[in-house]
C-alpha cells in the first residue's frame, strides 16, 4: 500500500491527523467519528514515511480488545510490526525481560483477584467481612495504588476526594496495609504494583531506560480520558524527556473516575505541552442524524461544557428515538423482547441488537423475557469465548487443517468454504438447531468463527486457512472475541467502545440512572456522560424506556431519568400521590407466621413475618444492596450499622420488597423517623 493510499478515504480532520506525525499531538475525538481509523492511519503514515520505523512504535490501549482490534487494522494497512499493548501488558512485558538483569531471583507471581489476599488480610485483622465487603475494600485498595496513596495516608485521602467508603476508614486502611505486608512476604504482584515497579526499575536503573526508549520513541494513547494517576507515571517515565506522543480521547465518554480515572490528563494535554497540535473529530459517521441529536441534546444540559464535542452526523436520517414508560419492569422488558424479536424478523442480525442497564442486577428480567420470545441472547461478561470446550476443538482442528495441507486455496472464497467444511467436523451446520439449549450455543459459537472467516475474506481476498488460524490465536491471546449471534444484554460500563444496529436502554428512572449513590455535581454528570456513552452506542434503532414500579400491581411511584428532561416529549417529574407514611395496619392479636401461620412472639420472628425456621423467599442480591448501602450510610453519619437499621429489618424488608412507603411502615422496627430518613433510599434499592 502506497503512502497516498493510506490517506484516502479520510475526512479533512481524520488526514489532518494523519500527518501530524510527530508530536505532540491531541485527538478530541467523539464517539463515532473515527477515531480508530484516523491513529491507525496516522501510525501507517509514520511508518511509511520513515519517520519511524513499525517496531519503534507503541500503542496503549485499556482493554485487550481493543489492543487486538489495533493490530488487526495495522497488519491490514501494512504495518504490522508495530506494537499495541494495554499498559498492564506492556508493563508485564517490560518487567519480566528486565528481571534478570536488575533484581534477579525468582520474579514476583502475578495476582488476577485481590479477594484472597484481602480476605487473608482482613483475618489477620481480626475481621470478619463477606465477599461483598471483601469486594468493595479489593476495589478501594485498588483505588488507593493507582492514585498513589499509601496505607498511612488513605483516610485523609478519601476525605479529601470526597469519596464515599464501603466501610468504616480507618479499617480499611488496616486491611490495606496488611494486604501488602502478606503480598510482600509471599512475593506477589497486582497490577498496579506490576506498573509501579515497572516505572521505579525504569527510574533506578539509567541503563534499562535507555534501552526502552530506544526501543519505543513512538507513542500513542487511546482513550486517554481514563488514564490514572499510577499510568500516567509510567507514561511520562516511558517517555523521558521527549514529547513524540499522540493522545486520543473524548471528555464526554469519562465514565471511570471512580476507579481513580482523570480527564484532567486529557484536559490538560496542551498545557503540559503548550506547542501541542490539537484535531477535533466531530463528523459522527456511525449514527443517524436522530441518534446523534439526542446524544447532543443529553450532553447540552451538562454543567460543564469545556471541551464539550458537538457531534455533526454525516449519515442518511433514520428512524427517531423511542421513549416508552411501562407501568412495570416486567411489562418493560416483555415489551423490549418482543420488539428485540420484530426486529429480527425484519432483518437485524440478533447480534446487532443490545439492550443495556446500568447495573448487572437489572438483566435477569430481561434473560427471562428473551428467553420466553425465544430470541437468542449473550451475557456480556459471562465465559470467555475462546476458553468455551467447543471453540478450542474447533481451533485445534484448523490448526491440524493447516498441517495437513488444507491451505491449497487461497482466494477468498476458498477460505470460507474450508473454514466452514473444517468445522462441520466439530457439528457446525448451515442451520441452527432448534431451541436455545446447550446445543444452540455451541452452534453460535461456531458460526461465529464461519462469520469471522467471511469478515477476513472480505477484507483481504488472498488470505487462506493459515492467516485465519494465526488471527484467531492472536484474538484469543488478546481475548478479542468475534461477535455472537444473540441480543447482547450489558451494562453502560461494559459496552463503551462497542455498536450495534440497534440498542436499547431500559430502566432510565432516577435512582438507577443517576444511581442513587450519585450526590455530588461531579457525580451527577459522570452519571449524565453514562447515558451519552449508551445513546451513542446506536447506529439507527434507539429506544429508550422506563417502569413506574418493579413489580406488577406494585405502586408507580418512581421518576424517568432527570437527564430525559425536555428529551422525550414528555414529562420527566411524574409524582404520583404516595400514600400516607406512618399508616399501619391495625394490630388484632399476635402476628400470625405468613408460612405455617403460628402466631409468632418472638421480635425477630415478628420482624420477618415468619417463624426463623420456615422457608422465606429472600432476594439475596437486594440484601447485599441493603447491607452496601447501610455501610455507606453508617460510615457517613459515624453511627454503628445497627442504628440505621438491623440485620434482622435488612433481611425482613429483603424478604418482602416492598413497594411503597405503606408496605415499607408495615415491617416492625421501621418507624416514622426511619420512613422520613431513608424510606425513599430503601425503596429504590428495592426497585420502586
Amino acid at each position: 500500500m502506497s503512502t497516498e493510499a493510506v490517506l484516502e478515504g479520510l475526512d479533512p480532520e481524520q488526514r489532518e491527523v494523519a500527518e501530524a506525525v510527530q508530536g505532540p499531538v491531541c485527538v478530541l475525538a467523539g464517539a463515532g467519528t473515527g477515531k480508530t481509523r484516523a491513529i491507525t492511519h496516522r501510525i501507517a503514515y509514520a511508518t511509511m514515511t520513515g519517520v519511524v520505523s513499525p517496531q519503534r512504535v507503541l500503542a496503549v490501549t485499556f482493554t485487550t480488545r481493543a489492543a487486538g482490534e489495533l493490530r488487526s487494522r495495522l497488519r491490514l494497512l501494512g504495518a504490522p510490526g508495530v506494537q499495541a499493548r494495554t499498559f498492564h501488558a506492556a508493563a508485564l512485558r517490560q518487567l519480566t525481560y528486565f528481571w534478570p538483569r536488575v533484581v534477579g531471583g525468582e520474579p514476583p507471581k502475578i495476582i488476577e483477584s485481590k479477594i484472597g489476599l484481602v480476605a487473608d488480610a482482613a483475618r489477620a485483622c481480626r475481621l470478619s467481612l463477606g465477599r461483598t465487603e471483601l469486594r468493595d475494600i479489593a476495589s478501594e485498595i485498588e483505588w488507593a495504588k493507582v492514585t498513589q496513596h499509601r496505607p498511612e495516608d488513605y483516610p485523609a485521602a478519601v476525605v479529601k476526594a470526597g469519596r464515599r467508603a464501603p466501610a468504616e476508614v480507618v479499617d480499611i486502611a488496616r486491611v490495606y496495609a496488611m494486604y501488602e505486608q502478606l503480598r510482600r512476604e509471599r512475593n506477589l504482584l497486582d497490577f498496579e504494583g506490576m506498573l509501579e515497579l515497572t516505572a521505579a526499575v525504569l527510574t533506578e536503573h539509567r541503563e534499562v531506560a535507555n534501552q526502552v526508549r530506544e526501543q519505543y520513541r513512538h507513542f500513542v494513547v487511546d482513550e486517554f480520558q481514563d488514564v490514572n494517576p499510577l499510568q500516567k507515571m509510567l507514561l511520562d517515565t516511558w517517555l523521558g524527556d521527549r514529547d513524540d506522543l499522540c493522545v486520543v480521547g473524548d471528555p464526554n465518554q469519562t465514565i471511570y473516575s471512580f476507579t481513580g480515572a482523570s480527564p484532567s490528563h486529557l484536559l490538560d494535554f496542551t498545557r503540559e505541552h503548550p506547542d501541542a497540535k490539537v484535531v477535533r473529530l466531530v463528523r459522527d459517521y456511525r449514527s443517524t442524524p436522530q441518534v446523534v441529536g439526542l446524544a447532543n441534546g443529553v450532553m447540552e444540559q451538562a454543567r460543564s461544557g469545556r471541551h464539550r464535542l458537538e457531534l455533526v452526523a454525516q449519515r442518511e436520517p433514520g428512524p427517531e428515538p423511542v421513549f416508552n414508560e411501562y407501568d412495570d419492569e416486567v411489562a418493560e422488558a416483555d415489551d423490549a423482547a418482543r420488539r428485540a424479536r420484530k426486529l429480527i424478523d425484519e432483518g437485524v442480525p440478533a447480534r446487532e441488537i443490545a439492550i443495556l442497564y446500568r447495573i448487572n442486577v437489572q438483566s435477569e428480567t430481561y434473560e427471562a423475557a428473551l428467553a420466553a420470545a425465544g430470541v437468542p441472547y449473550v451475557l456480556r461478561g459471562a465465559e470467555r469465548f475462546f476458553e468455551r470446550p467447543e471453540v478450542r476443538q474447533a481451533v485445534i482442528m484448523l490448526r491440524a487443517a493447516t498441517r495437513a495441507g488444507a491451505d491449497a486455496e487461497t482466494d477468498g472464497t476458498g477460505l470460507i468454504l474450508t473454514v466452514r467444511h473444517v468445522l462441520s467436523g466439530a457439528g457446525f451446520s448451515d442451520q441452527p438447531p432448534e431451541g436455545a439449549g446447550a446445543a444452540r450455543a455451541r452452534w453460535e459459537s461456531l458460526a461465529a468463527l464461519a462469520q469471522l472467516a467471511e469478515d477476513m475474506a472480505a477484507d483481504n481476498p488472498k488470505a487462506g486457512l493459515t492467516d485465519f488460524v494465526a488471527e484467531l490465536e492472536e484474538r484469543a491471546a488478546a481475548q478479542h472475541a468475534p461477535p455472537l449471534e444473540g441480543v447482547t444484554l450489558a451494562s453502560l460500563h461494559a459496552a463503551k467502545g462497542l455498536e450495534w444496529d440497534a440498542v436499547f436502554l431500559v430502566g432510565l428512572v432516577d435512582g438507577t440512572l443517576p444511581i442513587i449513590y450519585a450526590e455530588t455535581p461531579a457525580q451527577i454528570e459522570e452519571e449524565r456522560r453514562l447515558l451519552y456513552v449508551g445513546v451513542t452506542r446506536a447506529r439507527v434503532h434507539l429506544s429508550l424506556s422506563w417502569a413506574l414500579s418493579r413489580s406488577p400491581g406494585g405502586a408507580r411511584h418512581r421518576r424517568p431519568s432527570r437527564f430525559l428532561s425536555g428529551l422525550t416529549g414528555k414529562t420527566a417529574t411524574h409524582t404520583p400521590a404516595r400514600a400516607d407514611r406512618t399508616k399501619r395496619r391495625a394490630a388484632k392479636g399476635p402476628q400470625p407466621c405468613r408460612v405455617c401461620g403460628r402466631p409468632l412472639t418472638a421480635a425477630v420472628e415478628r420482624k420477618l413475618g415468619r417463624c426463623e425456621d420456615c422457608p422465606s423467599e429472600l432476594n439475596e442480591e437486594l440484601l447485599i444492596a441493603l447491607k452496601e448501602w447501610r455501610a455507606q450510610v453508617s460510615a457517613e453519619q459515624k453511627v454503628p450499622a445497627y442504628v440505621v437499621f438491623t440485620d434482622a429489618t435488612l433481611q425482613a424488608i429483603a424478604e418482602h420488597s416492598p413497594e411503597s412507603m405503606e408496605d415499607l411502615a408495615r415491617i416492625p422496627g421501621i418507624g416514622k423517623v426511619k420512613l422520613d430518613r431513608y424510606g425513599d433510599a430503601v425503596l429504590t434499592l428495592c426497585g420502586h
